[in-house]
């Protein structure tokens, strides 16, 4: 695999409202010092910016797309479908359904197009940042090594007593 340490994380979500959940992306890939974008792509409002986008990952280095969405939560799933990249998905709890609509649309995805699907709401935009830092450091070494301090700064914060 030919490295590439210029590669971006590129968060999309279906709406202004999701970007509360997905902000807690953003912050967690800001701590690792991975280089990422943020847009609001919407499968079903703006279905041609979301295709354009799709399809135009690769070309504008994209390394691993983290998709957030509610309700029916289709824009994952479309995006997987339109493309090779890496997509992990995040629903985004829902006041009808608490987000277990969006976690099972994203999850049941058919074979052939897959979706790495995350917790639903906050702990899953964290994970979904965690996850794609993974990815991308298989082939950089500075992002590796931030993982590293993060998981060990994770450790010491744990207290060995309760108080």
């Amino acid at each position: 695999m030919k490295k590439n340490t210029n590669k971006k994380v590129s968060i999309v979500m279906g709406s202004q409202s999701d970007y509360k959940t997905m902000q807690l992306a953003e912050k967690t890939l800001k701590q690792l010092g991975v280089s990422f974008e943020t847009k609001i792509v919407s499968a079903h409002r703006t279905p041609k910016r979301m295709y354009d986008f799709a399809l135009k990952a690769e070309k504008n280095n994209i390394g691993v797309i983290i998709a957030g969405a509610g309700g029916s939560a289709h824009l994952p799933g479309m995006i997987s479908a339109l493309t090779q990249i890496p997509v992990l998905g995040v629903p985004i709890e829902s006041k009808k359904l608490k987000g277990l609509d969006s976690l099972l649309s994203i999850a049941q995805m058919p074979k052939g197009i897959p979706v790495g699907t995350l917790a639903i709401g906050e702990d899953g935009a964290i994970n979904a940042a965690l996850l794609a830092a993974e990815i991308m450091a298989i082939n950089n070494s500075s992002i590796r090594n931030k993982l590293k301090s993060w998981r060990s700064n994770q450790t010491k914060s744990v207290k060995r007593v309760p108080k």
